[in-house]
C-alpha cells in the first residue's frame, strides 16, 4: 500500500460543529476588540504568553518561576481587564436571542429626534441625546434630572435652548418617553479617538462602550451632527442619514417627513412691523415644525 493510497481519516458531524463554533467565537472575539483598548491589551497578553513558552523552552529558571506563580492569577486578571468587552459581548448575545421589537406608534417619537437634531445642526446647539435599547440606563438616568415626560420635538428644543437650566448633560430617552435630563455619563478614555472630540462627545462615545445605548450628538461649534454606537462614533451625518441610521439600528421604519425650513431675512423684510409683533416667540424653525405637524 503506497502512502498515497493510504485511507483518510474520518471526519464526524460534532467535529465540524465544534471547530465552526471555536471560529465563530474567535471571530466575534476579535471584532469586538478591534479598535478598543482591549486589542493593546491583548496583544501584551500575548507578549507575556510568548515570555512564559521562551522561559519553559530556554530554561530561565526564575522567570519560569514568576510566571508559574502569577499565572493562576491570570484569569481573575482577565476578567477585571476586559469587564466591558466582556459585558459587551454578553448583552449581545442577549439582544441575538431576543426577538422583541418596539411597536411601530414609537415611529413618531425618533422623527421628533431627528427633527430636533435639525434644529441643533441648523442653530449650532449643543445636544446629546441616548436612546436607550436593550440594556437599562438607570445609573446614569438617577444621576440627572427625573422628568418621564413624553418625547416631543418642542419638548427637546426647550431642554437644550442654551438659557435653560437643563440644557447641560445628556437626555436620556426610553422608548417614546424622555426619562430624564441633565445627565452625567462616563467619557471614553479610548487613546484612538480624535483629539478634536470635546466632552460632549466622549460621554456620548463612553456611554455606547458600557451599554448598547445609541447616542445622538450635535456639535455646539460646527453644529454637526454625529451618531456614537458600540464605542465607535460616525460624523458630519446629514439629517437624512441620521433618519436612516436610527430606522435600521431600531429596526423600525423612521417616515420621511418635511423638514422645518428657517425662515430667511428677506421674509422679514416682507413683514410688517404689526404682523411681526403679532407672531408667537418661537425658535424659528420650531415654528415652521408646527405648521407641519398641524398640517399632517
Amino acid at each position: 500500500m503506497t502512502p498515497f493510497s493510504a485511507p483518510w481519516p474520518r471526519v464526524s458531524v460534532i467535529s465540524i460543529i465544534d471547530i465552526v463554533l471555536v471560529a465563530v467565537i474567535i471571530y466575534e472575539f476579535l471584532a469586538l476588540i478591534k479598535g478598543t483598548r482591549a486589542a493593546l491589551m491583548l496583544i501584551g497578553v500575548a507578549a507575556l504568553a510568548l515570555a512564559f513558552y521562551f522561559s519553559r523552552l530556554g530554561e530561565l529558571t526564575a522567570l519560569n518561576w514568576l510566571i508559574s506563580t502569577l499565572l493562576p492569577y491570570t484569569v481573575f486578571a482577565l476578567i477585571v481587564v476586559f469587564a466591558g468587552e466582556i459585558r459587551q459581548a454578553l448583552a449581545r448575545l442577549g439582544r441575538g436571542l431576543t426577538f422583541s421589537r418596539a411597536a411601530a406608534s414609537e415611529a413618531d417619537a425618533y422623527d421628533d429626534i431627528v427633527l430636533a437634531a435639525n434644529l441643533f445642526s441648523q442653530n449650532q446647539t449643543g445636544a446629546l441625546i441616548i436612546i436607550e435599547r436593550e440594556i437599562g440606563l438607570r445609573t446614569y438616568i438617577e444621576s440627572g434630572v427625573p422628568l418621564d415626560a413624553h418625547i416631543s420635538y418642542d419638548l427637546l428644543a426647550t431642554i437644550f435652548r442654551p438659557s435653560a437650566p437643563l440644557h447641560d448633560g445628556a437626555v436620556i430617552v426610553q422608548k417614546d418617553r424622555i426619562a430624564a435630563a441633565a445627565c452625567f455619563l462616563p467619557l471614553s478614555m479610548n487613546p484612538v479617538l480624535s483629539t478634536q472630540l470635546g466632552t460632549r462627545h466622549r460621554a456620548g462615545i463612553g456611554v455606547t462602550e458600557e451599554a448598547d445605548a445609541i447616542a445622538v450628538i450635535v456639535s455646539e461649534e460646527t453644529g454637526a451632527i454625529s451618531l456614537a454606537i458600540g464605542g465607535k462614533i460616525e460624523r458630519d451625518l446629514t439629517v437624512e442619514q441620521l433618519r436612516e441610521r436610527l430606522g435600521g439600528l431600531l429596526g423600525r421604519y423612521v417616515p420621511s417627513s418635511t423638514l422645518p425650513t428657517p425662515i430667511t431675512d428677506a421674509d422679514d423684510a416682507r413683514e410688517t412691523p404689526g404682523e411681526e409683533s403679532q407672531r408667537p416667540i418661537l425658535p424659528r424653525t420650531a415654528d415652521a415644525h408646527l405648521r407641519h405637524r398641524a398640517d399632517r
